[in-house]
């Protein structure tokens, strides 16, 4: 019982040393991790030690807190810790390779694992592969068709030295779409489309925004293919603009939507129908996008939010001289060309779009 608690208090104390970089989980971050990897000398949270305890073969993870460690245990933990893996195991890191937080999806945290620990590829042995041709790729993806609401199996072809993404269906002879990678981007929407692999992946022809939704049954595939598009846009990044540094480019490579969700718009001269619409927040392009669903290819419209001095607002309230039947939030986001009425069905949507609203307009 003394061995039980002497070494637990000295395992906590590990993981509390400055400079170990034991205090935060070694795989996605998070402060205070409760778990270890007692094969691979490192310190991580719940969530991605139910990750490692599915890799028996190279992680075998146990509680700080409520398992036993005996002596030679907590002196293996001493002797590597998570900074030592970080040096060992992310040595070559590509700079477009994304590396997922807590709050992101399970197959990017899992493959992130997998990528690191099983299939060392980022040890100090291998060669950093160029994002040119880490930005080619060719293959078949699961994607949603337009009209029937069903996936259907696509040849998908990305190369950054073309600086495109084209895709096939069967019956054409040509692309169905060839995509600049100037506007392309990708994000993984879970939930959004109902697969454990789903990715969302948009741009923008004729000035209006356009969805692709794709899934592929392997993990592994389709991180892959979010990295080949993180890379082909590295690299077009890096070659429009050298002059900008590095650190202000890695967020620009994809990004998430700031906000999603339904709320009830009207028209132009605010005595229209209210209509149910999806809207998504591109905060990077600054562009308020609605969809009638969801899943939709196209979008209805956008609106563009620029910043506070040059005329813009978001309101709680209605336009003068506007009425509206329904008794429920209301969001004015004013612009110098006219004002957009929205509906919400809660206090705290109204309140998560005025904030998030307010993030844009206030951002330079």
């Amino acid at each position: 019982a003394m061995d039980y608690e002497h070494n637990k208090a000295q395992l906590l104390e590990l993981q509390r040393t400055a400079g170990t970089g034991n205090d935060c989980c070694a795989d996605c971050g998070d402060p205070d991790p409760e778990w270890a990897s007692y094969k691979l000398g490192i310190f991580i949270c719940l969530n991605c030690s139910g990750i490692h305890r599915n890799l028996p073969e190279i992680s075998r993870v146990k509680s700080l807190r409520l398992d036993f460690w005996d002596s030679n245990l907590i002196e293996f933990m001493r002797n590597r810790g998570n900074l030592w893996a970080k040096a060992k195991f992310e040595a070559k890191v590509p700079p477009y390779y994304y590396i997922p937080k807590s709050c992101d999806c399970m197959v990017l945290r899992q493959q992130w694992i997998r990528a690191k620990y099983e299939r060392g590829e980022f040890l100090d042995t291998q060669v950093c592969q160029d994002p040119c041709s880490a930005g080619s790729r060719e293959g078949c993806l699961w994607k949603l068709g337009t009209g029937r609401r069903q996936f259907q199996k696509r040849q998908f072809l990305l190369s950054a030295r073309e600086g495109v993404m084209k895709y096939y269906s069967k019956e054409s002879k040509g692309p169905k779409a060839v995509i600049s990678i100037e506007t392309l981007n990708a994000m993984f929407q879970v939930e959004k489309i109902g697969h454990s692999h789903g990715l969302q992946i948009t741009y923008i022809t004729d000035g209006q925004t356009r969805n692709l939704f794709v899934y592929h049954e392997s993990g592994k595939e389709i991180v892959d293919w979010f990295n080949a598009i993180r890379a082909a846009r590295y690299h077009y990044l890096k070659t429009t603009f050298p002059n900008v540094p590095e650190p202000q480019l890695i967020p620009k490579i994809t990004r998430n939507f700031a906000k999603e969700g339904y709320m009830e718009k009207t028209g132009p001269k605010q005595k229209e129908a209210f209509k149910v619409r999806w809207f998504c927040l591109d905060s990077q392009e600054r562009n308020l996008i609605y969809f009638k669903n969801p899943l939709d290819a196209c979008a209805q419209g956008q609106v563009f939010i620029g910043r506070r001095d040059e005329g813009y607002e978001v309101r709680d309230d209605l336009p003068q001289k506007n009425w509206a039947k329904k008794k429920k939030p209301v969001i004015t986001l004013v612009t110098p060309v006219r004002e957009f009425v929205f509906i919400c069905d809660s206090d705290w949507k109204q309140r998560e779009w005025m904030d998030a609203l307010n993030r844009v307009i206030t951002q330079l």
